[in-house]
């Protein structure tokens, strides 16, 4: 079976979508969303979801799974892409992975979650006893359970630390020693030829592209949208709810911004994720092939 897979990533609004669609059609392939959003139904405008009529020209996989208010995390991720993949390959078709979420697209270049398995039980423990005692008075039990420092753990984040102190708990080991062991597994992976290809453009040209976004967005109806999704439990799933469009567009609608301020919201944050996003192409990613989007065709890719 070719064990072949080709990744098309990019920073948000390059241009991944038709130039996958085509490169797609050419090659008999399917593809493959590693985008952190797309996993759920209804958010469709804020996250410039592939249209019908742009699925119906190549198969898509892990695009709308979950209802709104039910967060997908990485491991579940793995899990689901793996099977994606396998499927495709024995099939006799070609696999293309594509999305600019950093840490979902990390799948398919190293481990990305361990197999340390937190009891409901003790996971509700320590919510408790953040709502409680607080965030700092978290941060000090785990300082005590590693005396040899947090690393480069962020203590502001109150998901990290929780996350952190559970996985101590349950081991007994330091965060050293899980790292240590995390970093000895095999990538989901390994066993595929990767290749991968990143669209860049000029920022001149990307901040354009980003205002006549968001101005679509809106014009087609991306308010009404966070409307029905506030009715299905958006705000169950945080993550989903602090994604940018999603969240300036929940505070208009609670007041805290008004009309003539949401565009330019949306965009200038549109712009910073963007930012964060070349920083970790250039840092997380391995060796790579870089394409003008500007003026790429789908020979061009890989």
């Amino acid at each position: 079976m070719n064990r072949t897979l080709h990744v098309l990533t990019g920073c948000t609004a390059v241009g991944k979508t038709e130039l996958a669609l085509r490169w797609a059609e050419a090659h008999g392939a399917e593809i493959v969303s590693c985008d952190s959003l797309l996993f759920y139904r209804g958010m469709d405008l804020g996250t410039a979801k592939p249209t019908p009529a742009e699925r119906a020209r190549v198969p898509h996989h892990l695009i709308d799974l979950r209802d709104v208010k039910s967060p997908m995390d990485v491991a579940a991720f793995a899990l689901l892409a793996r099977a994606a993949v396998g499927d495709i390959l024995a099939r006799g078709r070609a696999v293309l992975v594509t999305g600019g979420s950093g840490f979902y697209l990390k799948t398919f270049f190293a481990p990305v979650a361990d197999d340390v398995a937190v009891p409901a039980s003790l996971r509700e423990e320590v919510r408790s006893r953040l709502e409680r005692n607080g965030l700092p008075a978290l941060a000090t039990e785990l300082g005590v359970l590693n005396p040899a420092g947090l690393g480069a753990l962020d203590v502001q984040n109150p998901r990290r630390v929780t996350r952190a102190l559970e996985r101590c708990l349950v081991t007994g080991k330091t965060l050293a020693q899980l790292q240590q062991e995390f970093a000895a597994r095999p990538a989901l992976f390994a066993a595929y030829d990767v290749q991968l290809c990143e669209l860049v453009r000029e920022k001149e040209e990307l901040d354009r592209r980003i205002e006549q976004r968001v101005h679509q967005m809106l014009q087609h109806g991306l308010v009404a949208e966070v409307k029905h999704l506030l009715t299905q439990g958006l705000l169950e799933n945080p993550s989903a709810a602090k994604a940018i469009g999603y969240r300036e567009t929940i505070d208009f609608l609670d007041g805290r911004l008004t009309e003539a301020e949401l565009a330019p919201a949306i965009g200038r944050n549109t712009r910073a994720l963007v930012k964060k996003q070349r920083t970790w192409f250039k840092t997380q990613l391995p060796e790579h092939r870089r394409v003008d989007a500007a003026a790429a065709t789908p020979a061009d890719l890989f």
